[in-house]
């Protein structure tokens, strides 16, 4: 499936590259396991795993994403726990797409009025998921992948 090396977006904690394939034993179980660092942290999933792990998208799907950020309308009819639920699943997918749709979405909300805590939490998690695939698809530092992200959203 995937080979040391390799990038890829693990949905709900960002893009890394994988940096080995390890046999672990959990709870008796001999498995064998992708090794990649996400944000200073240390990610291990199990290979053949369903978890919406994908490569990185190429760079003109997230050229495409950087241009058509402001377009497309918000449901502003949801109440916070239906808009929780939703913006949840929509990261779960790993779709950078609708990665992008959180963030334009509460962006849009933080302009109108102070966002809840838990929009907050939302916002700052999407935007570094889609900040560290935007460092490996452009092969930029961090900085400047913040520099140019937060051009985009301030369009």
């Amino acid at each position: 499936m995937f080979q040391i090396g390799d990038k890829v977006l693990y949905p709900m904690h960002g893009a890394g590259i994988i940096e080995a394939i390890e046999e672990r034993e959990i709870l008796g179980n001999k498995q064998l396991y992708y090794v990649m660092n996400i944000r200073s942290m240390q990610v291990m999933f199990p290979m053949g795993t369903t978890l919406g792990i994908r490569p990185i998208v190429d760079s003109n799907i997230l050229d495409d994403v950087i241009n058509n950020f402001h377009y497309g309308e918000s449901d502003t009819s949801l109440n916070p726990n239906q808009r929780y639920r939703s913006n949840m699943n929509k990261i779960r997918t790993g779709d950078i797409y609708q990665g992008a749709e959180v963030i334009r979405d509460l962006l849009r909300m933080g302009k109108k009025r102070a966002l809840a805590t838990g929009d907050k939490a939302m916002l700052d998690n999407a935007q570094q998921i889609l900040l560290s695939e935007l460092i490996l698809v452009k092969g930029i530092p961090q900085e400047q992948a913040l520099d140019l992200f937060n051009q985009v959203i301030n369009n």
